[in-house]
């Protein structure tokens, strides 16, 4: 049993480290997306813009990432305990929409989902599922992750 608990210390504790080696090449804090004015198409057939008017969860996801499928219930939680905090996650590397269609059905998500592209994806540095952007309401970056987050843990990067 001992065993167990050391290898699944140290898987843990390998995964923060890769993750924490992914994120030097995400945006730095401190970057205003001002300029970038992305508007995307939602699941439910509506528009949303990547420019925010108060402080903003941005969530890259893909539909096939086992860590976006573990880890989005938490970003559910926040968006339902905070009405003052805006979530907007966007979908990438889908072939089809269906594919991120079924993902918000199967996580019964009520924040706006949207369909991402590689634009998106570039201009924001995603290179790893899933990526995190906490955004002021100046459409500047002011915290970032990668990987598995908790919900406590949005919750504080949103702070």
């Amino acid at each position: 049993m001992k065993s167990v608990a050391i290898q699944i210390i140290v898987f843990f504790l390998i995964f923060q480290f890769l993750s924490f080696i992914k994120q030097v090449d995400m945006l730095s804090t401190d970057t205003s997306m001002a300029s970038e004015q992305f508007i995307l198409e939602t699941t439910m057939g509506k528009t949303v813009s990547l420019s925010p008017t108060k402080k903003t969860v941005l969530y890259f996801f893909a539909p096939w990432c086992s860590v976006c499928h573990a880890s989005i219930g938490n970003l559910q939680a926040v968006y339902e305990k905070n009405p003052h905090i805006d979530v907007i996650a966007i979908g990438l590397d889908f072939i089809e929409k269906d594919e991120i269609d079924r993902f918000v059905s199967r996580h019964q998500l009520t924040f706006p989902v949207a369909y991402g592209n590689e634009s998106i994806k570039k201009a924001y540095k995603v290179l790893g599922y899933p990526s995190y952007y906490i955004l002021d309401e100046q459409n500047t970056v002011i915290s970032k992750s990668m990987g598995y987050s908790t919900e406590i843990g949005l919750y504080i990067r949103s702070l």
